[in-house]
């Protein structure tokens, strides 16, 4: 199940399938901030991805995120064995009723866009940061990155060909659906 919409020269794509399985220059994955694997989408990454993206992972454990990748932020390693070029890591925030952590959802889809630009990335495929087990809304997380990568292609019409939004089921998948077509 798939359905596009065109933003300028990019395209929005929404994708109800298994990121892993997305021919993209760079798929973005929803990391724990130890970048070494975990559950969800973070997990699957690294066992379809194989050794070569822990390796590259624990590599900028050792050099420059000692502390772990801060919530927000992005970096890129190796795709490894996926069929993409480069897989982005960020890490969503956990959802909170007590605060709003909505800037570092935001930051999550910015940091990424900026790093696949960098890489010269033209398809990039982002999964629902922070959706599973952290616990974030589904129709607001789809909302918050639908808006947000809109905003990144506003301002740099240019940069992508394509932003696919890969999700697993028909929840997510239809809150997408609600989310693209909100103007």
């Amino acid at each position: 199940m798939s359905a596009s919409r065109s933003d300028s020269a990019t395209t929005l794509t929404l994708v109800q399938g298994d990121i892993t399985e997305q021919a993209v220059d760079a798929v973005v994955n929803a990391a724990n901030s130890s970048l070494l694997g975990g559950g969800g989408v973070d997990g699957a990454i690294h066992r379809r991805g194989g050794p070569e993206i822990l390796d590259e992972c624990r590599d900028l454990r050792a050099s420059k995120y000692g502390r772990g990748l801060p919530t927000g932020a992005a970096v890129a390693t190796t795709a490894g064995r996926l069929p993409a070029r480069w897989v982005v890591h960020t890490v969503g925030p956990v959802w909170s009723a007590d605060e709003d952590r909505t800037h570092l959802l935001v930051s999550c889809y910015e940091q990424s866009l900026r790093v696949a630009a960098e890489l010269g990335a033209r398809t990039v495929a982002f999964p629902a940061i922070s959706t599973g087990v952290y616990r974030w809304p589904i129709a607001d997380g789809a909302r918050t990155a639908v808006d947000t990568v809109r905003a990144q292609i506003e301002a740099t019409p240019d940069a992508f060909d394509e932003i696919r939004f890969v999700v697993f089921d028909d929840h997510a998948r239809r809150a997408y659906e609600a989310a693209l077509a909100e103007d």
